[in-house]
């Protein structure tokens, strides 16, 4: 692979899928390829990247039944005609050739849908000259990632690599997902809450709730005061919202956090996570034999997510407040349901996902 040049099509949306790709990068330099990082969102015409994001951070955290009414028309599956990301796809064409020619890749790798509707159709048009290597960060696979003029796709799993070669008619591979090896290791680690948080009291089992990079969830709060009034600690994952941080600390027995660059850390000393994604926060939990509960997911892939993991048998989909506190109740302790579903979890990281996607080129 020593002169592969590979560029990586992220999205800063959220802080997911700028991971994956420093990740992926990482791992293809350790193998000696050239990378180079954009954030596909700098490619639509100014401004409307920052307009398409603050657009979906708005209606996720205001307006959660608009945003899944938006879903459900562009991306959700389903069959017969529907709008879809075409015409934001034409608008970034000119400015994707132009960091193609100057970068001069063997490979392009979208990891985010629009990203993917983008070199589908340069591929498909005949004039994209090299590979586009899908990598899918959504354990449910919505139309948006799929388009038949990409060459490869690599899911997290067989559901979805499924889902991509039948609507696509091209190659998909499985690898799970793409963390960072601290979060593996967290797993072998022992389960030391002092290490990383030095002023938790002892006793309560520490349960982490996330809220992704923005702070977003529907009555995170309460669900904190819920957990705590039930002998569980909760550390709410606050991201970027120092609002929600301080609102939560207010909780007696809660702990607030802002944005950490320990999650690993973090995962090392909890004993479950309660998430609402599905998404980057649910991969590194599964790396570090955290077990997983979808509780109250975000509306669109979030929902669509949390299903799909949970009838992977890799997460354990609450729907109301009783089957949230008897999920906890079960897994938080050491037994037979906790143990199976951290093993399900690790060993959904199948291969590596930098070996995959560089396949049609390496």
């Amino acid at each position: 692979m020593g002169t592969l040049r590979v560029l990586l099509l992220g999205a800063s949306m959220g802080a997911g899928h700028d991971a994956v790709c420093a990740e992926l990068a990482r791992r293809l330099r350790d193998r000696g390829a050239t990378t180079e990082v954009c954030d596909v969102l700098t490619l639509l015409p100014p401004p409307t990247g920052r307009a398409l994001r603050g657009f979906y951070r708005g209606t996720v955290r205001h307006a959660p039944a608009l945003y899944a009414a938006i879903y459900a028309l562009f991306l959700s599956p389903g069959d017969g005609p529907r709008p879809g990301s075409a015409p934001l796809a034409v608008t970034a064409r000119g400015r994707l050739l132009r960091r193609v020619r100057a970068f001069g890749p063997d490979l392009v790798v979208p990891t985010f849908h629009l990203a993917a509707q983008i070199t589908g159709r340069l591929r498909a048009e005949g004039v994209l000259p090299v590979p586009a290597s899908v990598f899918v960060t959504d354990f449910a696979v919505h139309r948006g990632w799929l388009h038949p003029g990409n060459d490869l796709y690599v899911c997290l799993t067989e559901r979805g690599a499924a889902t991509a070669r039948a609507a696509t008619g091209r190659p998909a591979a499985v690898s799970g997902p793409v963390v960072p090896p601290e979060f593996h290791r967290a797993a072998d680690l022992p389960r030391d809450p002092v290490r990383v948080l030095p002023d938790l009291p002892p006793g309560a089992p520490p349960v982490l709730l996330s809220t992704g990079a923005w702070g977003v969830g529907t009555r995170t709060v309460g669900t904190a005061r819920l957990l705590a009034g039930h002998g569980c600690r909760p550390v709410l994952l606050c991201g970027r919202d120092e609002r929600l941080r301080r609102r939560a600390a207010r909780v007696p027995g809660a702990v607030a956090l802002g944005w950490t660059d320990d999650l690993a850390g973090l995962m090392g000393t909890a004993r479950l996570l309660v998430d609402n994604a599905a998404g980057q926060t649910a991969a590194q939990a599964l790396a570090a034999g955290v077990p997983v509960v979808a509780w109250r997911p975000l509306p669109g892939h979030g929902r669509d997510g949390a299903r799909s993991m949970a009838a992977a048998g890799l997460s354990t989909y609450a729907r109301d407040p009783d089957e949230l506190l008897a999920a906890v109740r079960r897994l938080v302790v050491p037994g037979p349901e906790r143990t199976a579903q951290v093993e399900r979890g690790r060993a959904v990281f199948t291969a590596d996902a930098a070996e995959l996607l560089v396949g049609p080129v390496g």
